[in-house]
């Protein structure tokens, strides 16, 4: 099974779109929602380099933004 992290604000709606995409496609994952976890958000810019959200972490691989295709090819 693969690790599955979402990095969220509470205004995104491209995270809306991909916390919908992963349920749809029965993808169980963790949300962290970097509006609230200040030290996350610390994390998320020193791993990526990016502030943007959404990002997803499937098992150390990042996907930037909404990208449907990329999170397929990396559970698959």
């Amino acid at each position: 099974m693969k690790k599955i992290t979402v990095y969220t604000t509470s205004t995104c709606p491209y995270c809306d779109m991909m916390k919908n995409f992963l349920k749809e496609n029965e993808l169980p994952f963790k949300e962290v929602n970097v509006q609230q976890d200040p030290v996350a958000a610390n994390r998320l810019v020193q791993a990526t380099g990016q502030m943007g959200v959404p990002q997803t972490e499937i098992n150390g691989q990042w996907v930037l933004g909404f990208d449907p295709e990329k999170v397929m090819q990396l559970v698959e």
